[in-house]
């Protein structure tokens, strides 16, 4: 049901984290991947782990905070692959101030790589395929903070929402050109980004919060990832899965 053999996709901030067990994870089940960041070299780690598993793959430049970087990746992709006709937009950046403090400039990079990066990645790859004739996926990953609050997240958990309602308006918009559009809202999720934070004072007093008692991980991602990304999921389009211990239940 996930076999993804003959497809392409192509995974946004697949340097570390959950875009490069997103990368591995597609490349495992048949597919061609193109793995992206803003540095080629920061890459090679990922996609030595791919071409070590018998997988194939690809390795642009791509900074999704610019247009012009997006359209010139993606036209490295198909160079490379084919008609790319899987879109993880994974590629997301976080604020580190309380809305009162945030400078303009923190604001904007978050909006601009979160929410504006997303929607023109998935806009390129939306209109080569219109183009094509070809019926395609795009995934957005999303927060739960996206669906709740927490206090100092104001532009990611803004950004987040925003892409959310944006991936229900893209499948509205795209449904008719067999083109689906989703999106994952995980919660905490360990990876190297969080090394060691959990087990800080702190981060346990946010692991507190989670009804499930512990922190999500990547694995827990994968399943949800691939029902969206493939035909498993062929009948669903705007739909947004949870993946976050209950924690946008309260506690």
């Amino acid at each position: 049901m996930f076999n993804l053999k003959g497809r392409r996709a192509l995974i946004t901030g697949a340097s570390s984290g959950i875009g490069k067990h997103f990368a591995k994870v597609l490349a495992q089940h048949g597919a061609t991947v193109v793995i992206a960041a803003r540095r080629k070299d920061k890459l090679d780690d990922t996609a030595a782990a791919i071409r070590s598993a018998g997988g194939t793959v690809a390795v642009v430049e791509m900074d999704v905070s610019n247009g012009k970087s997006i359209v010139a990746g993606v036209d490295a992709a198909e160079q490379a692959v084919g008609l790319i006709d899987i879109l993880v937009n994974n590629a997301g950046i976080i604020g580190t101030k309380s809305a009162v403090d945030m400078p303009e400039e923190e604001w904007d990079a978050v909006l601009e790589t979160n929410l504006r990066g997303s929607w023109l990645c998935a806009r390129e790859i939306a209109k080569r395929l219109i183009a094509a004739k070809a019926p395609g996926a795009v995934l957005n990953v999303a927060s739960v903070l996206g669906l709740m609050t927490q206090k100092g997240t104001a532009p990611y958990a803004a950004s987040k929402a925003g892409l959310i309602h944006l991936t229900r308006v893209l499948a509205s918009e795209w449904m008719k050109h067999g083109i689906r559009v989703n999106s994952l809202a995980p919660g905490y999720i360990a990876t190297d980004m969080a090394d060691g934070f959990f087990t800080t004072s702190h981060g346990q007093k946010i692991l507190q919060t989670i009804p499930m008692r512990r922190v999500g991980t990547v694995d827990d991602l994968t399943a949800p990832m691939l029902l969206l990304v493939s035909d498993a999921s062929a009948y669903m389009s705007g739909s947004v899965i949870t993946i976050d211990g209950g924690l946008s239940l309260g506690n």
